[in-house]
Formats: structure tokens, C-alpha cells, sequence
């Protein structure tokens, strides 16, 4: 459910669907308990209100922080995997160039497959949440053989054939990452913690009397768009590959990669 929404409505729809949806209950089920119970307005149980509510927002403050925190660190380290497989595969693209025309081409042909399948074939299914290995085995083991075909000659061949083998152990080090990565989620304890701190929270500022309506909707209005602004957050970040702010696959398709995306036209054109 939580991937069919991030693929499918905007940030903003989202945004305004939790916070705006968290908001509206609030002070819906804040005016019901009011209207039902006008007794509250007088404050008679702050004193014990104020000292729960202060405990159980601390308590709930944490774990919404460590929350967020370990989401956000998790979307920047998928970035980084992303980023170094990519670099890997222009890497070796580079180190290949120091081979004979025959050998870089093949180096080229299965490097350009393999950046082509990462993005059009392995990307949309991590966007669904399957990640999956074998729709992008055939393309790396291509890239393998098109190394091993090759047997340098000259010293300078050697060395940079080397540093492409090497290179190339690890992209698919990498590779393993970005898929597992893909299929990861927050844990269903943390997200019960999550939803169900809200469902303890906000009730209980209901029971926080003020003799002006007003300003107790405005006190409950406020917290609740604090916790859906969180739980937004929260939303967002649990899938690394879905939704707008997802992790981008533009570094496989920039710097020594770019030629790989250009229309066959325009290519011949840069490569006389």
C-alpha cells in the first residue's frame, strides 16, 4: 500500500493527505470530546494531563528521531551505492580505452548493456519493491566475459587492465548492495511504535483543558501537524527507489557513461 501511494501521488498529495488528514481528525475528535464533555475546559486535570502528555511526547520524540534519522541515513547511503557502482562502470569504461579497438569495443558494447539494464529493466522493479538479481546477471557476467576475453600485451595494457578487473569486483559488490538495499524497509516493531505513539498522543491533548476554544484547537492543531509532518517524513524515506524523492538513477547515464544515452544519430556524429 505504502509503495502503490509513493508511486502514484505526488509529495505534496501525500503531504496533505497525512498531515492534512492528521489535523482534520484532531481536532474533529478535540471538538467531539469538548461538545461531550465541557467539564474539560475548566483544567480541573492538567496538572496530571501536562505530566503524562510531557513524558509520553519525550518518549515519542526519541523514537520518531531515531526513526527519521536512521531513514535518512539509509537513503543517503543508497545514494552513495548508487553513485559508486555507477563510477565503477565509468571507471572501467576509461581503463579501456588503453586496449586495442577490438577489445573496446567490447568492453563498451557490455558496459553500455549492463548501465542500459540497471536503469530500464532492475530500476522500475526496485521502484515496486522487487528487487531482483537475475534480470541483471546475464548483463554483468557480459561485462566479465569481455574482460576476460582480452589478454593485454604491453605493460601499460597490463595496468590498466588490472585496475579494471579490480574495479569491476567491485561493481558487483556494489550491484549486491543497491539490490538488497532496494528490498529493505523500516521494521514493522518501529513502524507500530510510530503509528501507534501518535494514537497515544494526540488523544491525550484532548484532555488538556483551555477555557478558549480557540487556542485549544490551535494547541492540538499544532501537535497534530507535528506528528503527521513526521510521520510524512517517515513515509517518504522508508523506500529508498519510490516516490519523488527517491534515489536517482542519473548516475549511470552521466560523464563517461552519457555516450551510452545518446541517440544513435548523434553518436555517430561525436565519434567520427
Amino acid at each position: 500500500m505504502t509503495l502503490w501511494l509513493l508511486n502514484h501521488l505526488s509529495t505534496l498529495a501525500l503531504g496533505v493527505m497525512i498531515v492534512g488528514g492528521t489535523v482534520l481528525v484532531s481536532l474533529a475528535g478535540s471538538v467531539l470530546l469538548r461538545h461531550r464533555h465541557p467539564g474539560l475546559a475548566d483544567g480541573e486535570h492538567n496538572d496530571m494531563v501536562g505530566v503524562v502528555l510531557g513524558m509520553f511526547g519525550a518518549i515519542y520524540g526519541i523514537i520518531l528521531a531515531f526513526v527519521i534519522v536512521t531513514l535518512w541515513t539509509q537513503m543517503e547511503n543508497t545514494q552513495n551505492v548508487v553513485a559508486a557502482e555507477a563510477t565503477g562502470v565509468a571507471l572501467i569504461v576509461r581503463d579501456a580505452r588503453a586496449f586495442p579497438p577490438e577489445a573496446r569495443a567490447r568492453v563498451d558494447a557490455a558496459a553500455s548493456g549492463y548501465v542500459h539494464g540497471v536503469v530500464e529493466v532492475q530500476w522500475p522493479l526496485m521502484r515496486e519493491g522487487a528487487a531482483d538479481y537475475s534480470v541483471t546477471n546475464a548483463r554483468l557476467d557480459a561485462l566479465y566475459d569481455s574482460l576476460q576475453a582480452y589478454e593485454p600485451t604491453t605493460e601499460s595494457q597490463k595496468a590498466f587492465y588490472a585496475q579494471a578487473a579490480a574495479t569491476l569486483d567491485d561493481v558487483a559488490g556494489e550491484r549486491r548492495s543497491r539490490i538488497t538495499m532496494a528490498g529493505q524497509q523500516l521494521p514493522l516493531l518501529l513502524q507500530l511504535l510510530a503509528v501507534g505513539g501518535a494514537l497515544v498522543i494526540i488523544p491525550l491533548t484532548f484532555l488538556y483543558g483551555m477555557r478558549s476554544r480557540r487556542m485549544q484547537l490551535l494547541f492540538v492543531g499544532a501537535v497534530a501537524a507535528l506528528i503527521g509532518f513526521s510521520l510524512l517524513l517517515v513515509v517518504v524515506l522508508d523506500r529508498p527507489f519510490a516516490g519523488e524523492l527517491s534515489v536517482s538513477p542519473a548516475p549511470y547515464k552521466e560523464g563517461a557513461l552519457a555516450r551510452f544515452w545518446e541517440p544513435p544519430a548523434a553518436e555517430g556524429l561525436a565519434r567520427p
